[in-house]
């Protein structure tokens, strides 16, 4: 009996081996074609958007900033990887870039248009049928604010200096108060007409977005999500509340909830954010997760065709914001917005201003500042509160308790100080493992207003 035991698991260990090797090669064949996406996506989105704004991006500006210290195993992959940015002939628009990948599949294609930005296809998926580029002319740029107090100019420099995180990389720096810029300070190679990447900063439009509706009487956070196959199912008591508040109670893989297959594997939020089962009653345990903002978002989507992001960011003076889709047309609201310093400093404005644009006109319901920075739910752990959509300053000395903030995977923080009348933009590229410390700059800016 020994003997056909120690037989049959010598002749297990080579099955094994084998599995795992093929495991190995189906995980590596898997990260290229990510990759791929990655270097697609993010070269077709940092070049035409910047166009749309009237600006420029070269690909190896991309290449040295938001493709250099991404995360693993992709940072090792990206540079090897051939790309082609085809233009249009006539207006010499972006139409769309391919990146090789393998042999034996089609390029990652992300494709362009150019009032709703870039969207990536699903890996073996090909172009779609060519269609007339839509043209958008820029319109002038004011000249960059040189910050005037001595104080604040130098906290703003030091920004830009290790000083506030070891290996960050700032790529802008942006101060109001009381509804005027006070400074602004870019890295060589962005400027005020340079969209980036909001990230998670999306997750505090949506929220915008989600307020925006409420507003018109369209929704109300109270109101059940739409998730779960019938009222049995335990995912139907989900408000859009839970969802903005990372409360809903549902499982998600990764914390943070990564969702590579959709950022940058060509898959859609329909097949991927809806469906993870629940694993708390709703409204009891703080996870974050992309999931639950896809699914606030997909909650209000029917008001979409009649009330698209881009004309709620045009109202706001958000001219170069471009909230980004999947190929099926649904919002990525929870990463893929490119939007600019100035666009976002117009976003924390509005919150100090309860809703109300500068001609008066309300957008948000009045109290929404206070919802979004209100932490009735669940919290989570570590020296940041949450509320709907926003991260709360709290807990963190020095910083006005009423501080709350829209934060971002790399550096992006627009932050507002309503007791204060301020607001910080801070955008960056930093790399994993670093992280720039916003609550001491807060602290450090503040400081140099009171002089």
């Amino acid at each position: 009996m020994i003997r056909h035991v120690i037989a049959a698991a010598a002749l297990l260990a080579p099955v094994s081996a084998v599995a795992q090797s093929q495991q190995d090669a189906l995980d590596a064949r898997y990260d290229r074609a990510l990759a791929a996406g990655y270097k697609a996506l993010f070269l077709c989105s940092a070049i035409a958007n910047a166009e749309r704004a009237g600006a420029t991006r070269t690909p190896e500006s991309v290449m040295a900033w938001e493709l250099a210290g991404i995360q693993a195993p992709l940072d090792t992959i990206v540079p090897e990887l051939p790309f082609e940015i085809v233009r249009d002939r006539g207006d010499g628009q972006v139409r769309h870039v391919r990146v090789d990948w393998a042999d034996d599949m089609p390029p990652r294609i992300a494709d362009h248009d150019s009032l709703r930005g870039c969207h990536l296809l699903p890996i073996g998926g090909g172009l779609p049928p060519i269609d007339a580029l839509r043209a958008t002319e820029a319109g002038p740029s004011a000249p960059v604010v040189a910050p005037r107090d001595a104080a604040l100019a130098a906290v703003m420099e030091a920004g830009f200096s290790p000083l506030y995180g070891d290996g960050t990389r700032t790529t802008a720096v942006l101060v109001r108060r009381d509804g005027e810029t006070l400074g602004e300070v870019y890295a060589e190679g962005f400027g005020p007409d340079v969209p980036q990447r909001t990230w998670s900063v999306a997750k505090s439009i949506a929220a915008t977005l989600v307020g925006a509706a409420v507003h018109r009487g369209e929704a109300d956070t109270a109101q059940r999500a739409g998730l779960g196959h019938s009222p049995s199912d335990g995912r139907s008591r989900i408000t859009i509340d839970h969802l903005l508040r990372m409360a809903s109670g549902r499982y998600s893989d990764t914390a943070g909830n990564r969702t590579d297959p959709l950022y940058f594997g060509g898959a859609t939020v329909d097949e991927r954010a809806g469906a993870w089962p629940l694993v708390h009653p709703p409204g009891t345990v703080y996870r974050y997760a992309n999931n639950d903002t896809l699914m606030a978002i997909e909650a209000i989507a029917d008001t979409f065709e009649r009330h698209p992001p881009d004309a709620f960011f045009a109202r706001v003076g958000m001219v170069d914001t471009v909230a980004e889709r999947d190929w099926q047309g649904n919002y990525i609201l929870s990463s893929q917005v490119w939007s600019t310093a100035r666009d976002l400093s117009l976003l924390g404005q509005l919150y100090l201003d309860d809703g109300v644009l500068p001609g008066g006109e309300r957008v948000l319901p009045e109290g929404w500042s206070d919802y979004v920075a209100r932490p009735s739910g669940p919290q989570p752990e570590g020296p940041f509160g949450y509320g709907a959509g926003f991260w709360l300053f709290n807990a963190s000395e020095g910083v006005p308790a009423d501080t709350y903030a829209a934060m971002g995977n790399r550096g992006q923080f627009v932050v507002v100080v309503p007791s204060r009348e301020v607001v910080i933009v801070r955008r960056g590229e930093d790399p994993p493992g670093s992280g720039f410390d916003i609550a001491a700059f807060t602290r450090d800016v503040l400081a140099a207003l009171d002089n």
